[in-house]
């Protein structure tokens, strides 16, 4: 799977890392997930490897996290279920937005296209994607044994009548710096080996090649490379044009998002971390 990958200043050193959310975005794993303790049952003693088995019960977490997740979203207005929503909401949204970027480097990911203003260059958009990978590989370590080490002391609020909130939030924490960790590692791997990257024209053209398309600069045609460089004279026209003091403004974040295919809160996020 070759994943698409935007990278672009927001402010001044602040640098926006963005996966644009096209169909190979999505995650394939959660297709082949049990839906029953049953159907894990049988798919891990189908299997006899026990990293595989790992993964497995991870992924079955997962999805029963994000089920119970939608199942608060859509509670009624002033339910117990939809304050918890929104306490949830408030916590997802401290959540770093380069975490969330790393989390969306899936091990299925194969290969990268890195899209990047004209005016920038390569070796330096190289090395803010190997320095982004490294950061991350040592800070979701220390935070997930962190997470997991705490779990079995939230574990003791289960006797209290309310949901166990610090015990779910601990829970998701944990595989969500498990996940960035997975995509640092990866992220990291693959551009490492600067052997097999390659830096195409600059292009402007966005349309087919946000749908998957052959390119006429042959972006999808270099066969064999892990990774390749896609200056946009695009992107360096809409960046260019959108700078104020206090970074690029709201409006052109949110073309460029559109675009792109980017989520417009992270990328927020960076444009105003400090």
């Amino acid at each position: 799977m070759r994943a698409r990958l935007v990278v672009f200043p927001v402010r001044g050193r602040n640098w926006c890392f963005g996966r644009s959310l096209d169909r190979s975005a999505l995650d394939p794993a959660s297709s082949r997930t049990p839906s029953t303790l049953r159907g894990l049952y049988d798919k891990m003693s189908s299997s006899g490897g026990s990293a595989y088995n790992l993964e497995l019960c991870i992924d079955f977490v997962s999805d029963k996290m994000n089920r119970a997740w939608v199942g608060l979203e859509t509670a009624p207005e002033g339910s117990i279920k939809s304050k918890m929503h929104g306490l949830g909401l408030k916590l997802l949204a401290r959540v770093k937005p380069s975490e969330m970027f790393l989390k969306s480097i899936s091990k299925e990911v194969s290969s990268l296209e890195v899209i990047y203003p004209s005016s920038l260059n390569s070796r330096l958009v190289r090395r803010r994607l190997r320095h982004i990978a490294k950061r991350g590989s040592i800070i979701h370590k220390k935070y997930f044994y962190g997470s997991a080490a705490l779990l079995p002391l939230t574990t003791a609020l289960s006797v209290l009548p309310l949901p166990n909130i610090p015990f779910f939030w601990l829970l998701f924490r944990t595989y969500s710096h498990w996940r960035a960790l997975q995509g640092s590692e990866k992220l990291l791997e693959l551009v490492s080996n600067s052997s097999v990257a390659q830096t195409l024209p600059s292009t402007s053209t966005v349309g087919k090649d946000q749908e998957g398309c052959e390119s006429k600069d042959g972006a999808h045609n270099a066969v064999g490379s892990l990774w390749v460089l896609l200056p946009s004279e695009q992107l360096e026209e809409l960046t260019s044009c959108g700078k104020e003091q206090d970074g690029l403004a709201k409006a052109v974040i949110t073309s460029i998002c559109e675009t792109y295919k980017l989520n417009t809160n992270d990328v927020l996020k960076y444009r105003d971390s400090m």
